[in-house]
């Protein structure tokens, strides 16, 4: 099997790499279970204080792998083995920190948004276009962006898939530290050798109520829902249609 994730480890931090250039680090199942994994890994290692994500040749993550989406059915959403993985990753304790260069969409963004901190660099693109698929964000991404955003901001990006900008996002209260292109892994290692020198625990407590006041586990259970049963709607077949084709979408509400 490919190897998906790039690690490096460091004085008391980590740095995984998101490795699939060739589809903009698009996050397919097996870039997920190993993602899973070495978070899960190095969430024991008491060396290992905070882990940063970043992604590879200038993109964090392009979003799910529409391949892997297209033929599936609402049933096979129930099943979905990526499940796992995301649940695996909201499991781990230490503090997270992405570094975002260039393309940070649809499950990209809601994999930053798992993290504790964003450091967004001037080039990247943020945004949840999974509308334009006639899909929705199936992985927290609605219920963490109106915790982040409040219900106008959230609505604007949910409902047209507009794309904002690496300085919008830390304008809007997206992401936690803003830097010149180029500079955001820089930056996170800076982060991360602070936090490094915490107090561990502490942070973790932190980490947990902060996230336990915001995750609504009922809303996101309705989300979910709802992402497995657009999966077998004619106008989810149409808009991957049109994604492949390079057109405009035709959506008839079926």
């Amino acid at each position: 099997m490919e190897n998906y994730i790039q690690t490096d480890v460091k004085d008391g931090y980590a740095i995984l790499t998101l490795t699939r250039p060739e589809a903009r680090n698009a996050l397919n199942t097996s870039m997920l279970k190993q993602l899973a994994d070495s978070l899960a890994r190095f969430d024991r290692d008491p060396e290992i204080r905070t882990i940063i994500l970043t992604g590879a040749e200038g993109n964090f993550a392009s979003g799910a792998d529409v391949g892997e989406i297209a033929d599936k059915t609402s049933v096979d959403g129930v099943h979905d083995l990526r499940l796992h993985a995301w649940d695996a990753i909201a499991r781990v304790r230490k503090p997270l920190i992405a570094a975002v260069e260039g393309y940070c969409l649809g499950g990209g963004f809601e994999l930053a948004q798992r993290c504790d901190l964003i450091v967004a660099a001037g080039n990247a693109t943020f945004g949840q276009p999974e509308i334009r698929l006639g899909l929705i964000p199936g992985a927290g991404g609605i219920q963490r962006l109106t915790a982040l955003l409040g219900k106008s901001r959230a609505m604007r990006l949910l409902l047209t898939g507009e794309t904002i900008s690496g300085t919008d996002a830390f304008d809007w209260g997206i992401a936690s530290h803003g830097t010149p292109a180029g500079e955001s892994l820089a930056t996170a290692e800076d982060l991360a050798a602070k936090l490094a020198k915490g107090a561990p625990l502490a942070q973790q407590f932190v980490k947990q109520a902060v996230l336990t006041a915001l995750d609504d586990q009922n809303a996101l259970a309705l989300e979910r829902r709802s992402f497995e049963l657009l999966l077998s709607t004619d106008d989810k077949a149409e808009g991957i249609a049109a994604f492949r084709a390079k057109r405009q979408p035709e959506f008839r509400g079926r």
